[in-house]
This record gives C-alpha cells, structure tokens and sequence, in this order.
C-alpha cells in the first residue's frame, strides 16, 4: 500500500487492519501528518495542529491493540479533526475569529468527547469562516481555504476545512456542524460525504444543543465511515436536554433497496440549477432506478418564500446576534462579511420576525411530509452550483447562478429548507464533477428520525457506483505531487 493509498483508507478499513496488526495506527497517522505538511500550504484547510499529541495518542492506541485480550474503542487509532467551532478540552476554539484567539476550554463537548471516548486520534482542527457565519472558508484568523479539487474554488462552508481536509487527504474523519447546510455544502463542493442527522440525534453542547435548526454531524469519504461516527456519537446525553433519548444503530454494510420509493425534484420548483449539477442527479436517479428503487419526481409546490422567510431571517435575528454582540468593542477584529452581518442584523428591530422561519418550515412540510408519507426517501441537489470562489463575497449584489441573480450567500446552496425543517435526516453523497473539476452533490431526506432508511439507500449508492476516492485517477491528490 502506498502512502496515497494510505491516506485515503477508509476507517472502517483501517480498523479491520489494525485488528489483524497489519496497520498500525502510528504509521497511518505519520502519513496523514506528512501529507499535511505537504498538501495544507496550497489549500489551508486546518488551524491549530497536535502532531506531536496525536502521535502519542496513536502510540498508546497501538499499545492497546498490541497487547491480547485488551480492550480497544470503536474508533482507536484512527485520526480525526474537529472543526474549530466544537469544543475540545485544553485547546482554544476560536471560531475562526480573532477575537477568540486566546480562548482554551476546559471541556470537550459532547460529540467531541464520545469521539475522543471511541480512541479517535485527534490530529488538528479544521478551518471555519467567522462565527461559522458563511458558505464560504475565509477569516482573519486563518486566511482563505481552498477547494482540493481546484484551488480557485472554495470549499464551501462553515465545515469548510473539514470538507477540504476529508478531500485532500489529510485526515480519515473529520467533524461538521451545519444550521444552513454547514455540514452538506462543503460535502458536496468537496465530493465526500456529510450527515446532518435529526436535531438532538447527537448531542451538542450549549448554546447549539437548544437551536432547533443546528446539527452536529460526521464528514467522512464513505458512508459506512459516517455510520461508525454516528454509532459512536449519538444517544442521550446528561448534559444535553435536548438530546433524544433513543439510540438508533445505522447500518455499515450495503443491502438491496429494492422497491425503495424515492420521490425527487432538480429545483424545488424555484431554484435555479446549474447544468452540471442537474445533469449528475439526473444521472445519480438512474443508480437508483438500477437498484430496483421506484423513482418519482414530485412538486412540493415550494416558492421563493421560502427565502423571503427562511433561515436567512432566522440567522439575522437569532443566531447572527452574536455579530452584533461583538461589534462595538471588536469591530476591528471581525472579517468584514461578520461586519456587514452585524450592520443589517442591528437594523432589524421585529422580534415577530424570529417566527417567519417557524411559520414557513410549517408551510413547507404540509407538502414535504405527505411526499414522505407515500415515499421512503426524497432526492435534490446538495448545492444548486457546484461551488463559488476562494474569494467570494457573500454580499456581493451581483451574484448569479444559471443566469439568474440570486442571494449570494444562500441563493447557490439548496440545504437550509432542511434545517428549517429539522427533524430531517440528511445525507450528502458525490453525485460527480462539474468542468471545473469541482464536486457536486445530492441529498437524501428521510422521513423524520428515520436515520436507517437514509444510511440503507446512501450505501447502496455508494456500492453501486464503486465508492470514491479508492484509486489515484479519483482523487484530487495528484495536484498536490
């Protein structure tokens, strides 16, 4: 195996390996900090790194499976990183703003730690924009993050850097949090995998954990790898009141969908798509129509109300607040789209306003919940365009996708109708590239807490059409040698 190939094993391969001692969870995480070194200068996907730590973990890790009858985690030994943006105890999280440069916490929270818990070797933080505002990965603090694929793209966002870390080569998992499709967008710019699983699935910690419309998730390249993050992270919690109190266990291994009802729609019958985008669902449909699966498009007869009253509000209003919280004292720190956000949100003064995102999540699943009803799963795009630039401005007044102007942070992304109705499952697969070279991604929506049936249909996929990232000619290493 070479060392490429040894960077892009999947965990659950690396597990089998290290079972039998034909891996060692040292030589897999020299190699994945060895080709940070020499891949994260073009693409600046992580922040804060803990090589030395991280070996030492796996040295530990080998020790464990080293000695007979010992006891080894679900996940031990295989390199992880965690988005700047989730706790992790004795480091600083510093959400991609300078204003938290200094910042170190004295607990991991709750995903992180179960994770931690399993023997994840945690490796180095993954970039985030400020406050995890955006679609884009750019900030002060730790510059702009590149697409692996083509560097004159972005990643997407917020779990930008862990999109592009997963994609590049440079870690086996990595962590996510998505309340736009932070987890999904940069999934899909990146071509790996992303699970916005139902709210309160994993637990969180605060004040996340209490926002309906947020997630915490895996980022992996496969789905039976999210499926083990999964298995490992979800469940109840003491410290999280939010966090349900049912295990589900996901499968790990492809089984027939056969008869599996699927209803689909390119745009939701209002968003402009890009050709490449369409073109790869509409070839992704067929996968499913190969399996046995009854495919359907369907109208849920959604409008541009949806964005006049989505999540854009709901961001202004609530979780955009801490701009503005932070604006008088440390304007001059702030990345100037955080400068901006604060600006517009300050203007807003109608605490009805919080409520139009409520009122319309409530509207859209009086058409969405009886398609789910009559079909176990329903398809669209991840993203609308397959990315944007390194250097996008998310307030830029000219932005277009397909010809058509649209919202520049949210109008080339198709993910937070999902949050908005949050009780989803979600699943982000590769569906293909664009000319570019750049991913492009669908979305599989479960019924609501209805996690297996998404993870059943994603690794049907995933063994139909033969995986990704599995030889040198589908990975995007080869910019990098």
């Amino acid at each position: 195996m070479t060392n490429d190939d040894l960077c892009y094993l999947p965990a659950h391969e690396a597990l089998k390996l290290f079972r039998k001692r034909k891996l060692s969870p040292v030589e897999l995480t020299k190699a994945l900090i060895a080709r940070a070194e020499k891949v994260n200068p073009r693409i600046n996907c992580l922040a804060d790194r803990y090589a030395d730590e991280a070996v030492a973990q796996a040295q530990a890790s080998e020790a464990r499976y080293m000695k007979r009858g010992a006891r080894t985690g679900a996940l031990d030994g295989v390199p992880l990183c965690v988005k700047d943006a989730q706790r992790l105890k004795g480091k600083r999280t510093t959400h991609g703003s300078l204003i938290f440069k200094d910042s170190v916490d004295d607990h991991s929270d709750p995903m992180i730690e179960r994770l931690e818990k399993a023997g994840a070797v945690i490796l180095a933080r993954t970039t985030t924009p400020e406050f995890c505002l955006s679609g884009i990965t750019t900030s002060r603090l730790w510059g702009v993050t590149r697409n692996p694929w083509n560097t004159e793209w972005g990643p997407g966002g917020s779990s930008g850097g862990s999109g592009a870390a997963l994609a590049a080569g440079i870690t086996t998992l990595a962590t996510g949090t998505d309340i736009g499709g932070s987890i999904r967008i940069p999934a899909a710019a990146c071509g790996v995998v992303g699970y916005k699983p139902p709210h309160g699935r994993n637990p969180d910690g605060p004040p996340a954990n209490f926002d309906r419309f947020n997630h915490c998730g895996p980022m992996t390249r496969s789905v039976a790898d999210a499926a083990l993050m999964q298995n490992v992270t979800s469940g109840p919690h003491p410290l999280d009141h939010d966090s349900l109190r049912e295990t589900v266990v996901l499968p790990t291994e492809a089984r027939s969908i056969r008869g599996l009802r699927i209803a689909w729609s390119v745009d939701l019958g209002y968003v402009p798509v890009e050709p490449a985008v369409r073109k790869n669902m509409l070839k992704a449909l067929e996968v499913f129509r190969s399996l046995g699966a009854r495919v359907e498009e369907v109208d849920l007869g959604w409008t541009g109300e949806v964005e006049k009253n989505g999540l854009h509000w709901y961001n202004l209003m609530h979780f955009g607040r801490q701009t503005i919280w932070h604006l008088k004292d440390s304007k001059h720190l702030m990345t100037d789209y955080a400068v901006k956000f604060a600006e517009v949100a300050g203007k807003l003064t109608g605490a009805d306003d919080v409520h139009k995102p409520w009122e319309q999540a409530h509207r859209m699943y009086q058409t969405l919940g009886p398609v789910l009803e009559r079909h176990d799963l329903f398809i669209c795009p991840t993203n609308n365009a397959p990315s944007v630039k390194a250097e996008h401005d998310p307030w830029d007044g000219n932005f277009t996708v397909a010809g058509r102007k649209v919202d520049p942070e949210y109008g080339w992304v198709m993910t937070h109708q999902f949050n908005m109705l949050h009780n989803c499952p979600v699943l982000s697969l590769p569906s293909g590239h664009a000319e570019t070279r750049v991913p492009t991604g669908i979305q599989l929506v479960g019924r609501t807490w209805d996690d297996v049936k998404v993870f059943r249909a994603g690794l049907a996929f995933e063994k139909a059409v033969g995986g990704w990232y599995g030889t040198r000619k589908t990975r995007p290493g080869c910019d990098f040698s």
